[in-house]
């Protein structure tokens, strides 16, 4: 047999085999368990897609995104006026502060400078009254009880100037000797005043309200 002949023997021999490896081949590939799964559920097996993430989830994604942005750049602005707010509060709350301090010391000062205007005002009558019964004594024809009497009216207006303003007079003549408000120049023998009463008042005293601006000098009986 000649070489020819051989190999046309052994493509006859071997075709059935090739044919019988292809159809196995097709049978794998029909017969998968995905494809038998799908035959025993009456289900086309899922397309095989590229990626779960499409262009509209994409733009969804990324609105969400963009909408916290803005709310925390809205409440930013909120505060930031808030703030801005308090701060203008507070700058109008220190000025007025330092406008009330400034108005106190101004106050406290013309209190200090005119404290005495009410009762200038009182002894400026006084003073005149003065120079009135100094003037009508140097007269011709002005007699003692004349002079004596402008004097009187005269004491008797700045007594009344002074209790105007809590001024009173302290004349303990009799009365028992009271350390707080007395003062001892000396004491003497009496036979008609018990002992440690006042018998003479030197000089009187003066209250201010109730608080001694100047203590009488008296004597005391022993």
């Amino acid at each position: 047999m000649t070489d020819e002949g051989r190999k046309q023997d052994g493509k006859a021999a071997g075709a059935p085999g090739d044919g019988e490896d292809h159809r196995a081949t097709e049978t794998e590939g029909t017969d998968s368990p995905v494809h038998e799964e799908a035959r025993a559920g009456g289900e086309t097996p899922p397309a095989e897609t590229g990626s779960d993430d499409g262009p509209e989830d994409a733009g969804a994604d990324s609105d969400s995104d963009h909408a916290p942005v803005e709310d925390l750049n809205q409440v930013l602005a909120e505060a930031r006026r808030a703030a801005q707010d308090n701060l203008d509060r507070a700058l109008r709350a220190q000025a007025e502060l330092e406008n009330v301090r400034r108005r106190a010391e101004r106050d406290l000062q013309n209190a200090h400078k005119f404290a005495l205007e009410r009762f200038v005002s009182e002894l400026l009558p006084v003073k005149d009254s003065l120079e009135l019964g100094l003037s009508a004594s140097t007269e011709k024809g002005a007699s003692v009880e004349s002079i004596a009497e402008g004097v009187e009216l005269t004491l008797r207006m700045l007594e009344q100037a002074m209790e105007k303003f809590g001024i009173t007079v302290v004349d303990p003549a009799g009365e028992p000797f009271n350390p707080e408000f007395h003062q001892a120049m000396t004491m003497q023998q009496s036979d008609t005043a018990e002992s440690g009463t006042v018998l003479t008042v030197v000089q009187k005293g003066y209250l201010l309200n109730e608080r001694l601006v100047r203590p009488a000098m008296v004597i005391v009986a022993k």
